[in-house]
């Protein structure tokens, strides 16, 4: 299936991609509430203006940890939407570099933690009270945003 990324931007001015199904996917989801931003969970969502990809490499150098280069002349809206673009990179990294065991996690994490597993990264969803658990049992565990169990981000 073929996704839509849109450039969505919060009343909160948060700018973040939004991944759509299609363009109508969009406005359902957009009309019954479903949107919302990812950094301050304002649900007042509007399109932004977007372009497809452009070769701007002549404008400035990019580095592959960092991505591109904030000219020195940028505004600062266009220094938070690379700021933002940067944390969603981060994101996607650590997308592809978890497994995604969903609403076994702190079974699972228990199982890494007694050695009865193989040791490696995981993510998925525990209850307040199964990370609380957890962090009595010396198993450290951090809560991320929900987004975070979506595995079409990658």
């Amino acid at each position: 299936m073929a996704l839509k990324v849109f450039d969505l931007q919060c009343d909160h001015g948060h700018v973040f991609e939004g991944w759509f199904g299609s363009h109508e996917d969009y406005d359902a989801q957009q009309a019954r509430g479903l949107v919302t931003c990812p950094v301050c969970a304002s649900a007042s969502i509007t399109k932004r203006l977007s372009a497809p990809r452009l070769n701007v490499s002549h404008l400035h150098a990019e580095t592959p940890a960092q991505g591109p280069a904030v000219p020195a002349q940028a505004t600062e809206a266009e220094k938070m939407a690379a700021l933002q673009a940067a944390v969603m990179r981060q994101v996607r990294a650590l997308l592809r570099n978890t497994e995604n065991v969903g609403a076994r996690f702190a079974e699972e994490a228990r199982r890494i933690h007694e050695g009865d597993a193989d040791d490696r990264p995981i993510r998925g969803t525990a209850t307040r009270e199964e990370r609380e658990a957890l962090a009595e049992e010396g198993i450290d565990v951090l809560a991320l945003p929900d987004f975070f169990d979506d595995d079409r981000l990658q």
